[in-house]
């Protein structure tokens, strides 16, 4: 199995402290992908959060279903500190899985 296609969650952010999106997917590349060029309508879509701030793999699905559920839960600014603890910069991450990057 390829990493990207690792039950996954992951945080995409608007921008540097801008509006937080937390999802779950079985290949992070592919979601990426849909994300970024509108595929589906919805909340992304709708703000622009398109930036791969934070990720994390798990062994099987109801594993990451049950972290996405708690994260969705968090205060903000505990989902700031988990995204700058690896990521302090607020990098677009997705650029390590072979994406471009996003316009400034």
């Amino acid at each position: 199995m390829q990493p990207n296609s690792l039950p996954t969650v992951y945080l995409l952010a608007s921008k540097r402290n801008g509006t937080l999106y937390c999802g779950v997917t079985s290949d992070l590349a592919v979601r990426i992908a849909q994300h970024r060029d509108g595929t589906f309508s919805g909340f992304t879509k709708e703000y622009g959060v398109n930036r791969l701030v934070w990720f994390e793999h798990h062994g099987d699905m109801g594993a990451a279903i049950i972290r996405e559920k708690r994260i969705k839960k968090w205060r903000r600014a505990w989902k700031l500190e988990l995204i700058e603890a690896e990521n302090p910069q607020w990098k677009d991450m997705a650029e390590k899985l072979g994406f471009d990057p996003l316009p400034s």
